[in-house]
């Protein structure tokens, strides 16, 4: 089996296909899709290195390889699954493939200093298919999340995920146009939000062209979501509620275009430039 992996990846890399979406490179992209299309776990590569395939096997999974490269889809959209620190999600076109880093923090602690026993309320905004809310309610046992998000089709994928954690006595989901229909107040808020500008939407490989425009676009430099966010947060927000936003490689703009604001940047395996961490009061004062 090692053998077709390593040729498989071999194809990929020769076809330019693009990463990104649960794999960084071609072989492990290859190995996940095998894996999975022979059901097999998908960390146990090793353990079947050495298998060999029926004729019928390797055909099938030769051609779902081949259907990734032909489509140009992200292998999450064609198994209809992505994995979140160690937690499987349901995932189809109606919803961007879940990535966050901010689900590192989650598991982490990283966020639970700014955290006490007041905190109760939790939000994921622009929760698409659900899995930042998912996780945040297995985090804290004894929080309530919403997810909310502007898409009723994202929503529709969100409830599949609520229900696969049988998690609907504690998260509700809800279609609201960032914070618009969300009154909070809220102790913790999470949102990974479209912040990509328009140059590099412009630029994107295929296979994040094919995930909704909604999650990704945000506008000229990027802020154009976050503008508002930053805007309407302090009213949903508790006393001493944060509010944890992904701003992937925008980070300049974001300073640029908040240069009063004062911001704590959060270290993810990505670096700390990923993700920052921002105080009502801090809010209240550059909103002031």
């Amino acid at each position: 089996m090692i053998a077709l992996v390593e040729q498989l990846a071999s194809g990929l890399e020769a076809a330019g296909v693009a990463f990104g979406h649960g794999t960084t490179n071609a072989f492990d992209e290859a190995a996940w899709l095998a894996l999975w299309k022979l059901g097999l776990p998908l960390d146990q590569l090793d353990e079947h290195a050495e298998r060999d395939l029926e004729p019928g096997e390797e055909q099938a999974v030769r051609a779902l390889l081949q259907e990734r490269i032909a489509s140009r889809k992200p292998a999450a959209y064609l198994t209809r699954e992505a994995w979140l620190q160690g937690v499987p999600f349901y995932v189809d076109e109606r919803a961007i493939v879940p990535r966050s880093f901010i689900a590192e923090l989650l598991a982490d602690g990283s966020i639970d200093p700014w955290l006490s026993d007041a905190t109760h309320r939790v939000l994921d905004l622009c929760t698409g298919n659900g899995s930042l809310a998912v996780l945040a309610a297995m985090a804290y046992p004894e929080v309530e999340v919403d997810g909310a998000d502007i898409s009723p089709e994202a929503l529709e994928v969100a409830r599949i995920n609520v229900d696969r954690h049988a998690l609907g006595g504690r998260i509700r989901l809800l279609q609201s146009d960032g914070l618009a229909a969300l009154p909070g107040p809220y102790d913790l808020i999470l949102c990974n939000p479209p912040y990509v500008n328009a140059g590099s939407m412009a630029a994107l490989p295929a296979e994040y062209r094919a995930e909704p425009g909604l999650a990704l676009a945000g506008g000229a430099d990027g802020m154009d979501f976050v503008r508002a966010l930053l805007r309407d947060a302090p009213a949903r927000m508790s006393e001493d509620a944060v509010l944890v936003l992904e701003i992937g490689n925008e980070r300049a703009h974001f300073e640029d275009a908040f240069p009063q604001l004062e911001t704590v940047w959060l270290e993810t395996s990505a670096g700390e430039d990923q993700v920052l961490l921002l105080t009502r009061d801090a809010l209240v004062i550059w909103t002031g």
